[in-house]
């Protein structure tokens, strides 16, 4: 699968802008501000049908206008796909595929699959469990669609159950049998996305170690591990015992939304005992990890984003994280970087098609 052409139309600081790629490296080169980092994120808007870093859907309109627009044209198995995704001020977002809206976002995750490697990934090792968990969620959706269907109905009815202790404490009653229908739902979906997690870090953990180890050289030992209240008591177990706190807390403290994924570098927290340096080898790791294992499970070549990856490393781990994408298990390549010169340079090292941007 490669992108072969993209075109803006008032997304971010771009009123209109069109490109075509090469099918294996593109770089994006410039001062900072001139809108490297935004060209990456439409490639991922066309993917996901969100942007990777604001959330805020209506904040990727360019200031002053009313919609954007942004529009790819891939090759993949042979023939080409238009994916087109629009939004307008007031309205709901729009996902075309070759000219059909889809009904549901969701049934478009994992047909474009990509992997982004940024320095907003410091948030996975900084940041509260909810990152962790999007991230294991983000990997397994990629390639497992009723797992992503058991993740939307367990957000659901979560919220509903909520909703429902909310009303008991308003209300100053309590309906035992209306909260066990919403448990009985959630002990059905979350059991079978605690199974799964555990099934791909399973998979996983060793992709990551192999991966970790190329980066630094076998130099130390880090690993992933998975926190969940579940390991150690059945989910309705977990409703019995914690009601009376849930009661209090108007919400539901129990259950597969609460999981977490620890991070760690010679059995200590990389949060508290990584360098600098460690902490960005293993999100690079991490993430390419979450490449290896997204080609496994859906025999699709993920597109490879590498968003100012190479600041802060020494040019040897540059040079072995370029080394590491230099085979034929890796596809299209969208690199962004300051410096035009240290890209030039190491991506000239691999001997790949090539195209440099200059912004």
């Amino acid at each position: 699968m490669i992108l072969k052409s993209l075109n803006l139309l008032n997304y971010k600081n771009f009123d209109a802008f069109s490109v075509e790629f090469d099918a294996k490296i593109n770089c994006f080169v410039g001062a900072n501000g001139v809108g490297k980092t935004n060209i990456l994120d439409a490639i991922y808007h066309l993917s996901f049908g969100k942007s990777y870093f604001n959330p805020i859907a209506s904040q990727n309109i360019r200031h002053e206008e009313d919609f954007f627009v942004v529009d790819g044209l891939y090759e993949k198995k042979d023939r080409e796909e238009k994916i087109i995704v629009s939004l307008k001020r007031g309205q709901k977002k729009i996902i075309k595929r070759n000219g059909k809206a889809y009904d549901r976002f969701s049934d478009h995750i994992g047909f474009l699959p990509l992997v982004i490697i940024s320095p907003t990934d410091r948030d996975l090792i900084t940041e509260g469990s909810d990152t962790r968990r999007k991230f294991m969620d983000g990997v397994i959706s990629q390639s497992d669609k009723s797992y992503l269907e058991a993740l939307l109905n367990y957000s659901k009815i979560l919220a509903q159950r909520n909703a429902l202790l909310k009303y008991f404490a308003l209300n100053n009653n309590f309906n035992k049998d209306s909260l066990d229908v919403y448990n009985e739902q959630l002990n059905e979906y979350g059991c079978e996305i605690y199974d799964k997690r555990k099934t791909f870090l399973e998979v996983f953990t060793p992709i990551f170690k192999n991966r970790y180890k190329a980066i630094s050289n076998n130099s130390e030992d880090v690993d992933l591990q998975y926190n969940s209240q579940l390991n150690d008591s059945s989910l309705m177990e977990l409703f019995a015992t914690s009601i009376n706190k849930d009661r209090m807390l108007q919400y539901t403290s129990v259950g597969i939304h609460k999981d977490d994924l620890d991070f760690s570098i010679k059995g200590y927290p990389i949060k508290k005992f990584g360098s600098q340096g460690q902490q960005k080898s293993f999100l690079i790791a991490l993430k390419l990890a979450q490449f290896d294992f997204i080609k496994a499970q859906s025999g699709e070549t993920p597109l490879l984003l590498l968003d100012d990856v190479f600041d802060k490393l020494d040019e040897q781990r540059v040079a072995q994280i370029i080394q590491l994408v230099n085979d034929e298990n890796f596809g299209q390549l969208f690199i962004s970087d300051t410096h035009a010169d240290r890209t030039e340079k190491a991506i000239k090292s691999v001997h790949q098609s090539y195209q440099i941007f200059q912004l």
